[in-house]
């Protein structure tokens, strides 16, 4: 007899306005079957929409759960490359006294960019799909990552964090003012 095996399955995403974003996930206390197939479903589904990062709440479930993803792609050229990886549980331990402000989007706020402050590097404590407990270093981009899906858990969305909602962009001003940037010229010993 031939195992049947579930296909991945592209998530709907939950948008600004659902109050099911605004709610405290709740702590995960079994790695069973179904968690497994959700970990598996928010990975196809990050990458499907090319985010670099994706929470359960934003899939309707309530739970500590969710995933970083980071690889360049359509909505971030620039990301660095990563392992998707489910982080349990997580939580910031400790981190930088700096921050330093970075243009962030969201799946569940489509089409808007803003500027928000992020702490450029946090150490943090996460559990993994099998039970085993990590603790990480993460600095720039992938610390904005970790901190902007923590947020997710407590209910809270990229938005609430700009200063000024003036300074929101679409998703087209916001690449047509990144491509009208002047490139980073290399070091001369870099060439």
């Amino acid at each position: 007899m031939v195992p049947f095996f579930k296909r991945r399955q592209q998530l709907s995403v939950l948008t600004l306005g659902d109050p099911r974003l605004r709610g405290t996930a709740q702590p995960i206390e079994t790695l069973d079957d179904r968690l497994q197939r959700l970990i598996d479903n928010l990975m196809w589904t990050a990458e499907k929409t090319n985010g670099v990062g994706i929470a359960a709440p934003q899939v309707g479930e309530p739970l500590r759960l969710f995933i970083v993803a980071s690889y360049p792609n359509l909505r971030y050229p620039h990301a660095p490359r990563m392992e998707p990886t489910a982080m349990i549980n997580p939580r910031i331990i400790a981190h930088s006294d700096e921050q330093v402000a970075g243009w962030e989007g969201c799946l569940s706020v489509p089409d808007q960019r803003g500027q928000v402050d992020r702490w450029q590097t946090v150490e943090v404590e996460y559990g993994d799909r099998r039970g085993n407990l990590h603790r990480q270093v993460f600095t720039d981009f992938v610390a904005r990552i970790f901190q902007h899906e923590l947020d997710h858990l407590e209910g809270t969305v990229f938005v609430d964090h700009v200063a000024d909602p003036g300074t929101l962009l679409t998703e087209a001003d916001y690449f047509a003012q990144m491509d009208s940037l002047p490139a980073i010229a290399e070091p001369p010993d870099a060439q």
